[in-house]
């Protein structure tokens, strides 16, 4: 494998990610979103080095030495959190096992960091002797982003999930002996969470998980002090996992309307959900082409092949209507209105999209259009805000950042406007600081930009 330095610093053309600025950087004049869903802070600073916060407010004491940036008009917030992603199953249009490499997986995180996510959550589907290393890196900043994640994974023998990954990316135990055996592996490796993939994608597979398997899972990875994370789209499943005792519904509930007892226990156990909205809207979103798609936010994000093929009048015909299309779109509904259900009720949500999953799933992109839909979800912009910061933060045990304080990592991202009230501003990204890096957006700003 290569060292991951030299493909960050060589492949990528960007300075050595770990070396972070000894002098004070302090972003002035500049609004303050700061993840904790409080009011913005206008005209304010925020004061780092070496890659943390050193402070933030208003009248902020400057040292004398420090290097002054005014961003007068822009809004600064923590950098988005992904909960949900994976890493290494792509390129371009194409799905495969072959690209689970690190060649491949930089470039990704990169992508990740352009748009304004700094931390990455990969749930499942990695290969342990490449995703681990990466991962230790990446804790000691010498990737795009921070990384986390499932190492393996456990799935289901002619079942879920149905993807095209090798046999040291998935276990598919027979029995709950076989199954305890796995997490026993996962936890070994220093997996982060344990991911199951409990249904049978709309009917689509010949079998569902074995209760007996989830049982055996949960109660494994509990004993190892692992949370356990489902991949669920009904009801029926949503509420067997809980009562099995997971941590995490890895999606939103598609196919029904939640009921009163399953808010009521979700929120009792602090059980989190991430609702993956814009999984469903990239099923057909593409192929529908609304104005959102064109923009040269999004199109920064495509591949060559990706965007040759969703320019294609015969591919956007056969993809935007169907039954695969009209579940999406069904499902997306449902979606929309759980999460709005489930948030008013206090239940804790996460922040993922299940981006980089398939080509149509963008990183960076999706995350974005999550913010979006949240909002659409009837949640408000500092909420949804919080949820993809400093909420996602929590839902991972992280304490060291999702939130604009002193102390904390400086893992920031600037944008043109205000998306404390037009959520839509969150796209107009400046630049992400990482480990006392500027990385500009995926998009030139207008204006020459004062060089970090």
């Amino acid at each position: 494998m290569k060292p991951v330095m030299f493909v960050a610093t060589v492949l990528l053309g960007i300075p050595a990610l770990a070396s972070a600025q000894t002098v004070p950087v302090a972003l002035t004049h500049i609004r303050i979103i700061d993840g904790t869903g409080a009011p913005p802070v206008e005209d304010g600073t925020v004061l780092m080095q070496d890659g943390v916060i050193v402070a933030t407010g208003r009248n902020v004491a400057l040292p004398a030495h420090a290097k002054i940036m005014d961003r007068s008009g822009e809004t600064v917030l923590p950098g988005l959190i992904s909960d949900h992603s994976h890493i290494g199953q792509l390129k371009g249009v194409v799905t495969g096992s072959q690209f689970y490499t690190v060649d491949n997986i930089v470039p990704e995180l990169a992508q990740y960091r352009r748009y304004g996510v700094t931390t990455v959550t990969a749930l499942g589907n990695n290969v342990p002797h490449v995703f681990d290393p990466m991962r230790k890196d990446a804790h000691m900043g010498l990737l795009p982003t921070d990384l986390f994640g499932v190492d393996q994974g456990i799935g289901v023998p002619r079942g879920a999930p149905p993807v095209n990954v090798a046999p040291d990316q998935l276990f598919r135990p027979r029995t709950p002996e076989d199954a305890r055996k796995n997490v026993d592996t996962m936890a070994e490796e220093g997996t982060d969470l344990v991911k199951i993939w409990v249904d049978d994608f709309d009917h689509s597979l010949p079998v569902k998980m074995d209760p007996a398997i989830i049982a055996a899972v949960v109660d494994e990875a509990h004993k190892k002090h692992l949370r356990v994370a489902a991949h669920i789209h009904d009801l029926d499943d949503a509420e067997h996992v809980v009562a099995a005792g997971v941590d995490i519904l890895a999606h939103g509930v598609r196919d029904k309307p939640v009921p009163s007892s399953l808010v009521q226990i979700l929120k009792e156990r602090g059980i989190w959900y991430i609702p993956t909205l814009q999984l469903d809207e990239a099923t057909t979103v593409w192929a529908e082409q609304p104005t959102w798609v064109k923009t040269p936010f999004a199109v920064a994000g495509l591949s060559a092949p990706l965007l040759q093929q969703i320019n294609n009048p015969t591919w956007q015909r056969n993809n935007s209507n169907g039954a695969k299309a009209d579940f999406a779109r069904t499902s997306l509904a449902m979606n929309l209105q759980n999460l709005q259900t489930l948030w008013k009720a206090g239940v804790k949500v996460g922040f993922g999209t299940d981006s980089g999953a398939t080509p149509l799933r963008v990183p960076g992109v999706a995350e974005h259009r999550e913010l979006t839909l949240m909002v659409q979800a009837g949640i408000p912009p500092l909420s949804a805000l919080q949820i993809a910061t400093q909420s996602a933060a929590e839902l991972l045990g992280l304490q060291d950042r999702g939130v604009i304080a002193a102390g904390k990592r400086a893992d920031l991202l600037v944008v043109a406007g205000n998306p404390a009230v037009i959520i839509a501003d969150a796209d107009q990204v400046v630049e992400t600081w990482a480990n006392g890096n500027a990385v500009s957006g995926p998009v030139p700003v207008q204006e020459p930009r004062s060089a970090p």
